[in-house]
């Protein structure tokens, strides 16, 4: 009686489904899809397909578009095929729709639905997501962080381009369209940039780049070299340079700033959905040529770098420098520096201590590793260790995301004076934040940088060994990443989604042995892993002695994903030989509602 009275129920309920369904069909207020496949899952790929179309016929009537794009009278025409353009949306955005399903497996029969007047809602989440790249460029700009700069204003324009109506959109104090600033905002930025030959050391090429006259933090750029087109490289802190065949005989050299970010658009699917869809669009100020010759304007820009570069470790002064003995140290970086050249890693390994040595050979593996520039080495003790730093090194890759970074080396020597470890440098900017807050003990700024330069390198050098003991235990470790695959329903911080614009993250706690697991696996199956970090905040805890929160802002490369946002750390520094991560958080923007992660939240 009971499966009787169960399929009276089903039979029932599907009745009244196919009801409602007939109701929404036959009304103007819904647009609607249907599906059918074998699984409910086909099925509703097919109904969200099917509804799709519908939006795009609908939204087309409305907006006369064609093939052709031009700027006219200072507004933008986009005449584009406004169907394509509109699959966009519902790839990364479409989160409002109603599901029901008609007839389950195996011959599953579903329906999609939207309101007429939620689909104006698609737009609207663009429009934020525009004004917020904005923002961040121009906060990027203020920072010279152009390559930052660039990538959030052309994102903006791309996103634009594909808006229903894009000439609606105005600056935020009203006064122009943002179809005209934005290009010219391109272009004023590509005009600023100035590039200079400072030397050659060997084949290879050393240039400045400035801003306004002022070092870049970081820009990206692209060098022909007389057979094809180079990899992404970065100045960093002003300087960068070009990997030359050894039989060059360039006289001037052509770069290209890179701006469109094409290989990091994956980053986010909305933007990456826009940008296979929406012609690029190009800039020629974007490329340059830079004359093989010292000129007034290179020495200008030279000492720029040098007088920022000096700014940044004048609190570094403090720290004794040796007085006797130095020179070994920079003896020692320099064999080192040679070795690397000539390949012959070999020659250096007397140098190290065993667990200096074990960082050594991970570094020389990191990628094509090549010594650049000349270095001015710079050597300073503090209570128990000494530090050299001085050498450069670029570090190039070839798969995935094609990226060359370059990277400041700091050696630490051991009493024996062997050098105990190598890390990366966190750049000029991110050093001044750091020691030149004075209201902490020399110590504790010189621990924090410390901590930070390693934790960077173990990252980059897939040290988990390292990673594991500077964890502890008990830590609290919230991690997020950008969710590829479209998602149809709306979620939120409770089932551990957060949906901004249309991008989609998903946010996971985990445990110190569970994010370990995770991570070992991100080594895994990526050639590469690289991180930058720039706008430190530092905060000292009023409880537990040398204990600081670290907010952060984070650029994360891997060879397969990629993603920018605010790394949150809560770290014990009471044992500076053995700091200890307490709290670990990451998102990717703030959030309207609480900002950024911070030690009143934990």
């Amino acid at each position: 009686m009971r499966q009787i009275w169960s399929f009276v129920f089903l039979l029932f309920s599907l009745t009244i489904q196919a009801q409602s369904w007939d109701s929404i069909k036959g009304s103007r207020l819904y647009l609607y899809g249907e599906g059918y496949g074998s699984t409910v899952d086909e099925a509703d790929r097919q109904a969200l397909s099917d509804l799709i179309s519908k939006i795009a016929v609908n939204v087309s009537s409305v907006t006369n578009q064609s093939d052709n794009e031009k700027v006219s009278n200072g507004k933008l025409t986009s005449n584009s095929d406004f169907r394509s353009t509109i699959q966009t949306y519902s790839q990364a955005t479409l989160t409002n729709t109603e599901r029901i399903i008609l007839k389950n497996e195996p011959d599953a029969h579903i329906g999609r639905w939207i309101k007429r007047s939620e689909v104006q809602k698609i737009f609207e989440s663009r429009k934020f997501k525009i004004s917020s790249l904005i923002e961040m460029a121009e906060k990027a700009e203020n920072n010279l962080k152009i390559d930052d700069a660039l990538r959030c204003y052309y994102w903006a324009y791309t996103l634009l381009r594909s808006l229903q109506n894009p000439n609606e959109m105005t600056t935020e104090d009203g006064k122009q369209l943002l179809s005209v600033w934005l290009p010219e905002k391109i272009n004023n930025v590509l005009n600023n940039l100035s590039a200079n030959y400072i030397k050659n050391d060997g084949s290879d090429a050393e240039l400045s780049f400035t801003y306004n006259g002022k070092p870049v933090s970081s820009v990206d750029y692209t060098y022909f070299d007389g057979m094809g087109w180079s990899n992404i490289y970065s100045a960093k802190d002003g300087i960068g340079f070009l990997e030359l065949p050894s039989s060059s005989t360039l006289k001037q050299y052509q770069i290209k700033y890179e701006f469109e970010y094409r290989g990091q658009a994956h980053i986010d699917p909305e933007i990456e959905s826009v940008m296979n869809t929406i012609k690029s669009v190009p800039f020629k100020s974007a490329y340059i040529n830079v004359k093989a010759k010292a000129s007034n304007k290179s020495k200008t820009a030279e000492q720029a770098i040098e007088q920022m570069q000096q700014q940044a470790t004048n609190t570094l002064q403090t720290l004794e420098q040796p007085e006797n003995g130095s020179e070994k140290y920079a003896r020692a970086m320099e064999q080192v520096s040679q070795a690397v050249r000539t390949r012959n890693y070999d020659a250096a390994d007397e140098l190290f201590s065993p667990e200096g040595l074990e960082v050594y050979k991970k570094l020389i593996k990191y990628g094509s590793a090549r010594i650049v520039g000349k270095p001015i080495y710079k050597v300073y003790k503090d209570d128990k260790t000494i530090v050299g730093r001085g050498l450069q090194m670029v570090f190039s890759f070839k798969h995935g995301i094609r990226k060359a970074f370059v990277e400041d080396l700091v050696f630490t020597f051991g009493q024996d004076g062997k050098i105990t470890n190598i890390a990366f440098g966190l750049g000029a900017r991110a050093e001044k934040d750091i020691l030149g807050k004075g209201v902490w003990a020399e110590s504790a700024r010189k621990a924090i940088m410390d901590f930070l330069e390693n934790y960077k390198t173990a990252y980059a050098l897939k040290r988990l060994d390292y990673i594991k003991t500077i964890f502890d235990d008990d830590a609290v470790i919230i991690t997020g990443h950008i969710v590829k695959r479209p998602m149809v329903a709306t979620h939120t911080y409770e089932n551990n989604y957060d949906v901004k614009g249309g991008t989609i993250i998903k946010y996971n706690r985990q445990t110190k042995d569970q994010y370990i697991r995770n991570l070992a696996r991100t080594f895994a199956s990526n050639e590469f892993v690289n991180i930058r970090f720039a706008n430190n905040d530092v905060i000292k805890m009023g409880k537990g002695g040398e204990l600081y929160a670290i907010q952060i802002a984070q650029d994360y490369y891997s060879s397969r994903y990629g993603d920018k946002g605010y790394l949150f750390l809560m770290v014990d520094i009471n044992d500076p030989e053995h700091p200890l991560i307490k709290v670990r958080t990451w998102q990717p923007n703030k959030d309207p509602k609480f900002g950024l992660y911070g030690p009143g939240d934990f």
